[in-house]
């Protein structure tokens, strides 16, 4: 665990006891990372013009911030729930430009091709959104790898580490899931 883990760790379990002054501290402890997975998620999904990299942390801190403080345990489990609330962010825009008054469908570039997944092209968000929450009823972990490789655009040796397995069980939680994602999205 690095300096900086330690650190995180240590201002979770502060604010978690109460102290405000701790979130203050850790908001910027956090802060460049969050922007990194943003700007990463942005630019892996053109059709989020409008979103900038700021906007889209603060959104997902406003939604971060809004429950339970001490539900964090962890730098890990803080930066899980920060992807997965930038998921749900993304697709809650997803889903509000695919209303007929705010301008259609939403359409995705290569990204799908980029990172090999099994996702054909014009598979709407929502529909992997909903694939993703059945894969985690099935599997939480496998799931867990899905997230971090395709929103947070994390290698299979970042996943490995964010999750505290090996970079061999995130390989084959990927493969697995790819395999599995590409015959529900098919269904």
């Amino acid at each position: 665990m690095t300096a900086n883990e330690t650190s995180i760790e240590n201002l979770l379990r502060r604010w978690k006891a109460g102290d405000e002054a701790a979130l203050e501290r850790l908001l910027p402890l956090v802060y460049a990372d969050l922007r990194r997975t943003a700007a990463a998620l942005l630019r892996a999904h053109p059709g989020h013009a409008t979103l900038q990299t700021t906007a889209l942390v603060h959104e997902m801190m406003l939604h971060l911030l809004g429950r339970n403080h001490a539900e964090f345990d962890s730098a890990e489990h803080l930066f899980n729930a920060a992807t997965v609330m930038m998921r749900r962010v993304l697709i809650d825009r997803a889903r509000a430009a695919a209303r007929e008054k705010r301008g259609g469908l939403w359409q995705r570039d290569d990204f799908a091709a980029a990172l090999e997944l099994p996702i054909p092209d014009g598979t709407d968000l929502v529909a992997l959104d909903a694939a993703l929450t059945d894969l985690e009823a099935l599997d939480e972990r496998m799931a867990k790898v899905v997230q971090l490789r395709y929103f947070a655009g994390l290698d299979t040796d970042e996943v490995a580490a964010a999750l505290g397995i090996t970079v061999r069980t995130a390989h084959r939680d990927w493969t697995a899931a790819r395999v599995w994602l590409k015959q529900r999205l098919d269904a």
